[in-house]
């Protein structure tokens, strides 16, 4: 065999086994890129019992998310900063105590005046309303604010939300499309929940994300908000609308399924359990199949338990406590990244 005929057989024997090599390399690629994973975050509203107590403060939430959950990101709920969302020295102290324990701001849940109000003034005094949050959130190194589009008084009274879907889809449009605006120039998301009256319809909720186009815009959808009517509440105080039960629901599962390719996260709302530890109301391992196959991965799921919530103003006592509901949460988002990561 002459040197030039050895050369290149050597030559193409390397360049042979650096293609397998490289299909290898590309299989455990593709392999990589396809594993499912996220992150667990905690919601402030897990301990909304204690917190409208007085057992417990916002101030405290870092440090009872690390010491006692071992969990780093952290959701707030607006209501619970008492108004002090513009008072520096408060949210220097909050920024401080997160700093200091290695945590995570990832988000807040506002609940403020309705972006969706058919009057002009009102929507846009809504609007405005909400720029504070977004600067508190910015300050505080979260990645986005949560929003509500629809009247969560007229849902939580059990009247009718006024306006047509679609006189309330063209409000959110204008209201939900200020804010992203003032929230863009911040750097900051801003998503939206399905929580209150037609928000609770995932296709109203999509068909409002296909008109904007923000890319700061989101969806975080909530497994247990899709009660699109609740009986009326026998007093008009917390402990009667904790009491209230759902008439009228659209199926969770396709709603997930239809608002994943806008969500910016997830939110893994549970009230009880069974004996072996699964949420009766939501099938975990189904729901995140549904977000799993929509491509969606590395992103943040949100503990929310409400049982606990619901235990101690509606005197449910079948409910774990707010301790026992987190924990078992928990349990249930590892189980569900041990079977689908």
């Amino acid at each position: 065999m002459n040197t030039n005929r050895r050369q290149f057989i050597n030559q193409l024997g390397l360049a042979t086994a650096g293609l397998g090599l490289a299909s290898i390399d590309s299989l455990m690629a593709k392999d990589t890129a396809a594993k499912f994973t996220f992150d667990i975050s905690l919601a402030e509203f897990s301990f909304a019992s204690e917190l409208y107590g007085g057992k417990m403060t916002n101030m405290d939430f870092p440090g009872r998310a690390k010491n006692d959950y071992d969990i780093s990101i952290l959701e707030y709920v607006s209501g619970f900063f008492n108004n002090k969302h513009t008072d520096q020295t408060y949210l220097k102290e909050l920024k401080k105590r997160c700093d200091d324990l290695g945590m995570k701001n990832h988000l807040i849940m506002v609940d403020g005046e309705n972006l969706t109000a058919l009057d002009a003034a009102a929507r846009q005094k809504a609007a405005e309303s909400h720029y504070p949050w977004v600067d508190a959130a910015k300050f505080l190194g979260c990645t986005a604010i949560r929003v509500n589009l629809g009247d969560a008084m007229a849902m939580l009274s059990g009247k009718k939300e006024e306006g047509t879907p679609e006189q309330l889809a063209t409000a959110a449009v204008d209201g939900y499309g200020r804010l992203l605006e003032y929230a863009g120039k911040a750097g900051l998301n801003v998503i939206v929940e399905n929580h209150f009256g037609v928000s609770t319809d995932p296709d109203w909720l999509v068909g409002v994300m296909k008109q904007l186009p923000a890319k700061n815009k989101g969806l975080l959808p909530d497994f247990g908000n899709f009660c699109a009517e609740r009986s009326k509440p026998a007093t008009m105080d917390l402990k009667g609308i904790m009491a209230t039960t759902c008439v009228k629901e659209h199926d969770r599962y396709e709603g997930v399924k239809k608002m994943m390719p806008y969500a910016r996260g997830i939110s893994a709302k549970t009230h009880r359990f069974d004996d072996k530890g699964n949420d009766p109301e939501t099938d975990f391992i189904k729901v995140f199949n549904i977000i799993k196959a929509s491509g969606w991965t590395g992103g943040i799921v949100g503990i929310e338990y409400e049982g606990g919530l619901m235990r101690d103003m509606g005197g449910d006592m079948t409910k774990p406590t707010n301790d026992e509901g987190i924990r078992q949460t928990k349990a249930l988002l590892e189980k569900v990244l041990e079977e689908l990561g």
